[in-house]
């Protein structure tokens, strides 16, 4: 699935461990305090995959840049 610009695919690491990854759509690295990865392995194991997915989206909105309207009202 896309989802603001990146793509987010779930996977099962062990039995009913579900996990996210993210990388952006346009395949350049995701950068993050000036270190490049090519694609993030949310840490966290949820019980069913749309848990993890749901968790990665909070991650990408977490992260994605405010606009400058957004920077000037906090």
């Amino acid at each position: 699935m896309i989802y603001g610009g990146f793509e987010i695919q779930s996977f099962e690491a062990g039995r009913g461990q579900w996990h996210a990854r993210i990388q952006r759509a346009d395949l350049e690295p995701v950068v993050i305090d000036g270190l490049s990865f090519p694609r993030l392995e949310m840490g966290f194991a949820w019980s069913n995959p749309d848990a993890a997915i749901a968790d990665a989206k909070a991650h990408i909105d977490r992260f994605r840049p405010r606009s400058a309207a957004e920077q000037r009202i906090a």
